[in-house]
């Protein structure tokens, strides 16, 4: 029976191999022969024809930016294709029908939270809400969910402690939910996640790995594990989060934007990669044994960024998996997957801060690690040009203003440098060719915005977005909107990639959720991108009004960056072109689904914040202070004992205020020093310090 399973797997894995093959070299022969074609084009706009250095330097990087929208282009095309053929039928949902799904027996799996100085009652609220999700399935005995800390900030890690346990009492999650901080952070989220399989990953067959802003449907969970029994050859399952709960005007273009054309794009990339899918880091179902067997992540061997720890995990751990003869995929029939957006455009580009230094890693491990599938060394390569796409537009921009200013100011050179020949060479322009040039690369921006549209009407769920004026609608406040944010991303992950390549140190923080932005904050992040835009046009205007007004579709958004951050950070306008029902999704609609009804509940209900800081709490509330001292360890060996003690006296005598985090992180962890303190505390003078405490809560004096 078991060669019969594995020669069935040999067999569909040799199929979907060879349909992979073909789609992926229709899409090459698209985008390389649209970019010739292309390329062509420009080489007859430009007055010398590619006679010169700096003709070809414009060129070849034209060539490689046009090549990279191509392929987006192709892929929406791709699933706006297989979509009107009724779905991809080699998709791995369609082998099973839902009867049989059904009938397929669960195994023990992991729910695991990896968390680093989140918003701790709005994060854990939500995976109480996940809890509660699959608790309705009936089938919670299969489960078991992990929150994994980071967070180095004491007031945060009790606080977190504090919260899991009320979780724990209040779903009756007794062995069932579990809470761990690590006391030492090596390797970000994956060495997070890598500390759990150590201690515990061999309890499981499968894990479900979530961020903080993450939510999974009940059935949607239970459908990844009985598709993945079903299919002994896939390592990885990964869903296509939908982004939700946007309130600023920012966020709910993002939400509208990867809810609406996703239906395209996610489907053409399933298409496309088939089982070399990415992994996207969360909102995915691992196989625990192959994980931990194949995908344990090395130190990289370079220098600068590509030495040390990998930042960007993901990607290298799908790739890992691949090269073990695993199946990776990406399923867009598995739905009630959620995550959120970043609220403002600077927590978007704090991110991306972050994010382009890993990515641009991958260029490390897509060149030198041996026995990696094509198809995932192509996911780098993607996933490294969504950064240096940037500064390679930005050099494209720089040397078309040095076309343009040496056709004004030099002589005309008849025998440039690097034309070879008897004859001079004649500078010619095309305006004709230029204008067909950028209607064709407008038409590979947008005309994927259009088959989405298409696709609605086809498929008749243009209601879902508030009906299809409201959807025209919403598609071109989303066009005029991302025409004004192109420029502003492309001069900041310009200067992201050049952080990361010089090796810069970067923080890693939780995501700003609720805040908005400041005219001050937005001020300084944009006034150096104004200057430049302004300095440009201005440069521009000196040369040639023609060349002033091409520079205008950059130039305009630059110089508007401070008000444009600052108004779409604003909730105001989010709420009120919601009332109008724009940038609509189908998930607010009534009535909601019970996740999110859930999340949204729980987030509201969270307790009031608390006069005293959670370590102020820990001190001095009985029973925080049995919490935390169960959880706590016995450090008082050896030099520790003396500078436990010594910090201890500080506290009771000073507060917190008189230590540093590192010795209140370490009195909070230590079992002796909590229970010293609460003591002292409550002994303390009502003029003192922890007298003054009690007196501002309001609390009573614990018996005994």
């Amino acid at each position: 029976m078991a060669d019969d399973v594995s020669g069935v797997n040999a067999s569909r894995g040799q199929r979907w191999r060879r349909i992979a093959f073909f789609r992926r070299s229709l899409l090459a022969l698209f985008v390389l022969g649209q970019t010739a074609v292309a390329s062509y084009c420009l080489l007859w706009v430009l007055p010398y024809h590619g006679g010169t250095l700096l003709e070809l330097g414009m060129t070849a990087l034209f060539a490689i930016l046009y090549a990279w929208i191509a392929v987006g282009f192709w892929t929406a095309v791709f699933g706006f294709l297989i979509r009107l053929a009724g779905g991809d039928r080699h998709a791995l949902l369609r082998r099973h029908t839902d009867e049989s799904l059904a009938q397929t027996p669960l195994a023990k799996t992991a729910i695991l939270l990896p968390i680093y100085h989140e918003p701790v009652q709005w994060t854990l609220s939500g995976l109480k809400a996940v809890y509660r999700d699959i608790e309705r399935s009936g089938h919670i005995e299969h489960f078991e969910f992990y929150i994994l800390s980071d967070s180095r900030d004491p007031d945060v890690w009790l606080k977190e402690q504090e919260v899991w346990h009320s979780l724990v009492r209040e779903l009756g999650a007794e062995g069932r939910l579990f809470y761990r901080r690590r006391p030492v952070n090596l390797n970000y989220k994956s060495g997070n996640v890598a500390d759990f399989l150590r201690r515990w990953g061999r309890r499981f067959k499968y894990m479900v790995v979530l961020d903080a802003d993450s939510l999974l449907g009940g059935d949607t969970v239970l459908r990844m594990v009985r598709l993945m029994e079903r299919e002994p050859a896939v390592g990885i399952l990964q869903t296509n989060p939908t982004i939700i709960n946007a309130q600023s005007l920012f966020a709910r273009i993002q939400q509208f934007a990867n809810r609406f054309y996703s239906t395209l794009f996610a489907t053409g990339l399933a298409a496309i990669q088939m089982g070399d899918a990415a992994f996207w880091g969360h909102n995915a179902i691992l196989r625990t044994e192959p994980f931990m067997k194949h995908c344990g992540l090395p130190k990289l061997g370079g220098f600068g960024i590509f030495g040390g720890p990998i930042m960007s995990h993901d990607f290298v751990e799908a790739a890992y998996m691949g090269r073990a003869d695993y199946e990776v995929w990406l399923e867009t029939g598995l739905g009630n997957s959620f995550e959120e957006s970043p609220p403002t455009l600077a927590d978007e580009l704090a991110r991306d801060n972050r994010w382009a230094k890993g990515n641009l890693q991958h260029l490390w491990v897509m060149l030198r690690e041996p026995g990696l599938r094509f198809a995932h060394r192509m996911a780098f390569f993607n996933g490294v040009m969504a950064y240096l796409a940037s500064p390679l537009w930005l050099g494209f921009l720089v040397l078309t203003t040095l076309e343009a200013a040496s056709m004004t100011l030099a002589p005309i050179e008849y025998f440039p440098e690097g034309h070879q020949g008897p004859f001079p060479l004649w500078p010619v322009w095309r305006p004709g060719w230029a204008l067909v040039l950028a209607v064709s690369t407008f038409a590979l921006l947008f005309l994927p915005k259009f088959l989405a549209i298409i696709d609605a009407l086809l498929h008749r769920y243009t209601r879902e977005y508030g009906g299809f004026f409201r959807l025209c609608s919403s598609v071109f406040l989303e066009i005029v909107i991302s025409i004004l944010l192109a420029p502003v991303r492309m001069w900041a992950h310009s200067r992201f990639v050049v952080s990361a390549l010089l090796n810069l140190s970067l923080s890693w923080a939780g995501q700003n959720r609720t805040e908005e932005t400041t005219w001050r904050e937005a001020l300084i992040t944009q006034l150096p991108g104004m200057l430049l835009a302004g300095s440009w046009s201005a440069f521009a205007w000196s040369l040639d009004t023609l060349f002033f007004l091409w520079s205008l579709p950059v130039a305009i958004p630059l110089l508007l960056a401070a008000p444009t951050a600052v108004y779409l950070s604003r909730t105001g306008p989010g709420g009120f072109l919601r009332a109008q029902g724009l940038l609509q999704i189908p998930e607010e609609q009534e009535p909601p689904m019970p996740l999110l009804d859930d999340a949204k509940r729980f987030r509201l209900e969270s307790a009031p914040e608390s006069v005293l800081s959670p370590f102020e709490q820990a001190v001095l509330n009985p029973d925080l202070n049995r919490l935390h001292k169960a959880l706590a360890r016995n450090h008082r060996r050896g030099p520790r004992r003396q500078q436990l003690e010594s910090a201890v006296s500080r506290c009771v005598k000073f507060g917190p205020e008189g230590l540093t985090p590192r010795e209140l992180s370490g009195l909070a962890r230590d079992r002796q020093s909590l229970c010293d303190l609460h003591k002292a505390a409550w002994r303390a003078p009502d003029s003192s310090y922890w007298g003054q405490c009690v007196s501002r809560k309001g609390l009573e004096s614990p018996s005994g």
